[in-house]
């Protein structure tokens, strides 16, 4: 029996040392949506410098999935993942069940990555994907690369509506212009505002550890790289043998309770976390009355204090606590110009797709870095229709022939 577990534990260190993110896959896969285990093995990626990457719309499988250097940039950031990153699984996001994460798989694999969230309504089947999937899903930054969380949230029933707009005609067979013109049928264009201002990092963080267990917006890995002040552990570290020991934590405040005194003065229980785990801290009146502002939800902390046992859970008692500033390490992407174009529709099927043939001819003679898009316009419905095979160099030859085409009020330069 002991030689039986001896061997299990030779061959999984094995495993471990010698192909450490095949392992952790495994393992990932294994605790797919237990989201403690989840937690523990992506902060075991970061000891171990694994790159793990957030769910991702156009990256992600169902389950957690090793992507080689060439496949693991971020379409929202352009980040690299590099060797053996581990690609964040859509099985392990809260109340995204396998149903609408197969069709959402289905409609990629249709026609590779969603250039627009249009495009994701109209090839996609949401008779298995409701609401709360949807926003669960624009929550942890699934869809970021195709627009902001703020803008997807305020728009989710506007996105929804477009989808079973779509699949009504696609059912019922109807033909349009673009069906003549030899491409599918565009998804008509979500009516919102780009460019609002997005929701804070804070939101980002809370929601990110509700339904992921783990942080892509602030990553608390910064907090290992930092030089260590004396006395100062992890909270995986603090133990009941260090009862009535001096130490300092950073980490993340997950949850704040207020609390009073026998005689009525307040004071606050919050949990922290840092890479490792977590622990209670309670600041008593005193203390609390002077940094009352800082225990909030998502602020970075640093914490000195005395441990304590209390029913048998070890917590702190703080005695000093700074927050820290935020900070966020994203790599963007260079800005492109983005040529947007309108075009209205005759009613003649036909001349509508020789219009839009001379404005492709024209495009593609003023080759540049600046995208294109069309909108046409007719019968009480604007559709998108991107261009993602051509980009362009906007200059006043081409405003020139554009305008002849389509009049001068009816394209423009987005920065």
């Amino acid at each position: 029996h002991a030689v039986s577990y001896a061997m299990v534990a030779y061959q999984t260190a094995y495993l471990k040392a010698n192909y450490p993110a095949e392992y952790i896959t495994a393992f990932l896969t294994i605790y797919t949506g237990v989201t403690d285990r989840v937690a523990t093995a992506i902060a075991e990626c970061q000891r171990l410098g694994i790159k793990v990457l957030p769910p991702d719309i156009s990256r992600s499988q169902a389950g957690f999935a090793i992507e080689t250097s060439s496949s693991a940039s971020s379409p929202a950031t352009g980040e690299e993942g590099g060797e053996g990153a581990i690609r964040f699984g859509l099985a392990s996001i809260k109340n995204v069940g396998s149903s609408p994460i197969e069709h959402i798989l289905s409609g990629r694999g249709s026609g590779g990555d969603f250039e627009s969230i249009e495009d994701f309504s109209y090839r996609t089947d949401f008779r298995n994907i409701n609401k709360k999937v949807l926003e669960s899903l624009i929550k942890v930054g699934v869809f970021d690369s195709l627009g902001s969380r703020k803008t997807l949230l305020e728009s989710l029933n506007k996105i929804i509506s477009l989808s079973q707009t779509k699949q009504r005609a696609k059912e019922s067979g109807q033909v349009s212009m673009f069906d003549l013109w030899g491409q599918s049928l565009p998804a008509a264009k979500v009516n919102y505002s780009q460019g609002e201002e997005e929701v804070s990092a804070k939101q980002k963080l809370m929601w990110e550890r509700e339904l992921l267990g783990v942080h892509f917006s602030q990553p608390l890995d910064f907090l290992s790289r930092e030089a260590s002040s004396p006395g100062s552990v992890s909270c995986s570290e603090i133990n009941r043998d260090m009862v009535d020991e001096t130490v300092t934590v950073k980490g993340m405040v997950v949850s704040v309770r207020q609390a009073h005194t026998k005689d009525n003065r307040p004071f606050v229980v919050a949990s922290i976390e840092d890479l490792d785990a977590g622990i209670e801290v309670i600041a008593w009146p005193r203390l609390y009355e002077t940094t009352q502002a800082i225990w909030q939800e998502g602020n970075i902390l640093s914490i000195k204090g005395v441990v304590k046992v209390r029913d048998g859970e070890v917590q702190l008692n703080c005695q000093e606590a700074m927050l820290q500033p935020v900070r966020q390490e994203v790599l963007k992407e260079p800005q492109r110009r983005h040529v947007m174009i309108d075009v209205n529709q005759s009613g003649d099927a036909e001349k509508d797709v020789e219009c839009l043939h001379r404005i492709v001819d024209i495009l593609k003679s003023y080759p540049g870095q600046d995208r294109v898009s069309l909108a046409v316009v007719g019968d009480g419905e604007i559709t998108n229709l991107e261009m993602p095979d051509i980009t362009v160099n906007y200059c006043p030859e081409l405003a020139g022939e554009l305008s002849e085409i389509v009049g001068e009020g009816n394209f423009g330069l987005q920065l």
